[in-house]
């Protein structure tokens, strides 16, 4: 469908050049608008303090689009918040009176009016007859107005009909057959408006003849001169784009830094003003990273967060995290935002790395999904120089973004060639928290991993996603980055890095067993990903039998690093049992999506066996002994004929 690319030009107009964008959408209605408000923001930001006077949205809507999808009020609700408001918007309705073949009020909506969902917001709601050409441009200056002096969003109402059928093989005669008697006695908006001039003695229809036939006779002119179609310049990225197009995943990046430079960081992210009075807990957690930073503990994953993104924007590289509790962290880890506990103030030490760093901003957004994940999608295909980053709640709530995912954000690049640098943060892993707290849905993200169009990973060291978002901010492309972030490692000893790791190390898409690297003893692999992997290390303890079963971490889903895990698995040439485990369900997990990549693995048998949950409907278990035996099961199954 043709109306589904975007396109950009520059408009020469009396008062001076005007450049227009029109955004890439698809078929799913109105989710394209908070895509747009996002990509609104991001160029108003890059211009500036008045920068929302130099970029307005301008989103055109159906009436029954306009109240029936619910992404609207959220769209609507984001408008006057600190971290989506772009301005005011100027929202066009194509108030045609019906919505595909539904055109009875009972049956399209609860209200009077199509435009009452913008009333939530207090937007001035203009009424205008579409026939009346004078009074649509009169009203489109009034809103032109209005948004620049109030910086509110403001709606125009078009009422109007549609000639034809909402498709070209739609007959609408057969649903609305009194409606469409109406329109076919109409004699068009263009016959409507000349009478009107030729009333108020403006324009005579003989003159109106004539203006036509010039204009025809124009166009026959320019066929004839240009007999073959002219192929316009298509330039599919700015120049905000240069050097980050690079296609392949394989252009070296470095995302180690030397231990002075995250020494330094670490002291300005753990200490305060003076003047600031924090709550006893953080006074605790920023001590802890000080000791952290000096390399005398091990570095957690919260700090991890924090130094990466310190040098970031000391590197001239802006970060934009959003999420429903981002500036705290779902589960207090992060702390990028300090609370005065006796002012209404707060302190965000990313912000004090040094004088003309890049930006560091942080919302705690309103309690939305979709909406809010296609607002960051949107704001990162137009700010590819930041790192730009969604954080669900839990990983579970991700799929009320379903619509943002698969419309955009897995196949944006191959339907209108649109990169994006969007990094989305996950919480994952079954710790008992039942079915609604368990999941982020491996399994769906990786049905969409084709063509490379996206990078899937669940670190199981704190010292991985330091180097994840370091080179996600870093390499020279853009593509989304979908991290499974364990809740239980966030302060798990275990899986805590030492300095070193950050300073030496590197992002590692497999990760080998370091106590059986090479060992001609093992006859059993078992291969993981993500926090399973220290239930299987203790388990494995357990029973005595670290000479005999290797562990293997597949830190990266998607795209397999079939390479990387050939050269680990070699290390094990006398290995006659291979396992894939996971604590998801059979049907869920990454097993169903992987297990032909697996096969093909140059080992010695194309035979993978599956140790995990049964394949089960719902996600997880709510009850605490239910979900600990499950683990025993699976972790028996796994190590079976291995006596503890």
């Amino acid at each position: 469908v043709k109306y589904h690319m975007g396109y950009s030009s520059n408009l020469e107009t009396p008062a001076g050049s005007l450049h227009v964008a029109l955004a890439y959408n698809p078929s799913h209605l109105e989710i394209v608008n908070p895509v747009v408000l996002g990509q609104v923001r991001a160029r108003q930001e890059r211009r500036g303090e008045d920068g929302q006077a130099k970029v307005v949205g301008v989103l055109i809507h159906g009436d029954s689009a306009l109240g029936g999808l619910g992404v609207n009020q959220t769209t609507f609700n984001l408008s006057q918040t600190q971290g989506y408001g772009t301005g005011g918007t100027l929202h066009l309705v194509i108030n045609n009176q019906i919505g595909f073949t539904t055109s009875r009020l009972q049956d399209m909506r609860s209200s009077r009016y199509c435009t009452d969902i913008a009333k939530m917001v207090a937007a001035p709601i203009i009424h205008v007859n579409g026939d009346d050409v004078d009074a649509v441009c009169q009203v489109m200056e009034l809103a032109c107005e209005w948004r620049d002096t109030f910086r509110r969003d403001i709606i125009i109402d078009i009422c109007c009909f549609r000639k034809h059928g909402h498709n070209e093989s739609d007959e609408p005669r057969l649903t609305q057959p009194q409606m469409y008697q109406a329109v076919d006695a109409h004699p068009g908006t263009l016959a409507r408006y000349g009478e009107s001039l030729a009333r108020r003695g403006l324009l005579t229809q003989a003159q109106q003849d004539e203006m036509t036939a010039r204009y025809r006779d124009w166009l026959d002119s320019c066929q004839k001169r240009e007999p073959q179609p002219l192929k316009p310049a298509i330039h599919s990225f700015s120049a905000n784009w240069y050097g980050l197009t690079n296609p392949h995943w394989s252009a070296p990046v470095s995302t180690a830094l030397p231990r002075q430079k995250l020494a330094a960081y670490g002291e300005i992210i753990s200490t305060l003003p003076p003047d600031v009075v924090a709550h006893p807990t953080i006074k605790r957690q920023l001590a802890l990273r000080q000791d952290m930073a000096a390399g005398t503990q091990p570095i957690d994953w919260g700090m991890a967060e924090m130094l990466a993104y310190a040098s970031l924007v000391d590197a001239g590289v802006g970060v934009r995290l959003s999420g429903e509790d981002s500036g705290r962290g779902t589960f207090s880890h992060r702390h990028a935002v300090v609370h005065h506990q006796t002012e209404a103030r707060r302190y965000l030490p990313l912000q004090h790395i040094r004088a003309g760093q890049a930006s560091f901003d942080v919302y705690d957004s309103v309690l939305n999904e979709e909406a809010l994940l296609a607002f960051e999608y949107g704001y990162s295909t137009s700010a590819p120089q930041q790192l730009v980053i969604w954080e669900a709640q839990f990983g579970d709530f991700a799929n009320g973004a379903q619509v943002a995912i698969d419309q955009f954000i897995s196949s944006g690049e191959t339907k209108w060639d649109r990169y994006s640098g969007l990094t989305i943060l996950l919480p994952h892993g079954y710790d008992g928290q039942g079915p609604e707290h368990s999941s982020a849905r491996p399994e769906r993200w990786l049905q969409l991993c084709a063509e490379n169009n996206m990078q899937v990973v669940m670190p199981s060291e704190s010292a991985q996603m330091f180097h994840l978002l370091r080179g996600q901010a870093l390499r020279p492309m853009r593509k989304p980055l979908v991290i499974m972030m364990s809740k239980r490692l966030l302060r798990f000893k275990g899986a805590m890095s030492e300095l070193c790791e950050f300073t030496d190390g590197a992002y590692k898409p497999v990760v080998t067993d370091p106590q059986l690297h090479q060992s001609q003893k093992v006859k059993r692999v078992i291969l993981c990903s993500g926090q399973v992997y220290y239930d299987v290390l203790e388990a494995r303890k357990q029973r005595e039998c670290e000479d005999e079963v290797a562990i293997v971490r597949l830190e990266q889903l998607y795209p397999f690093p079939v390479a990387e895990l050939n050269d680990v698995l070699a290390s094990w040439p006398n290995c006659c049992e291979w396992i894939w485990l996971q604590e998801e369900p059979e049907n869920q997990g990454a097993w169903r999506q992987i297990r032909h990549e697996l096969a093909a693995l140059k080992i010695n048998t194309p035979y993978w066996q599956y140790a995990g949950r049964p394949a089960a409907a719902a996600p997880a278990t709510g009850y605490g002994r239910v979900h600990k035996q499950q683990i025993d099961e699976f972790l028996a199954a796994a190590f079976a004929d291995i006596q503890p």
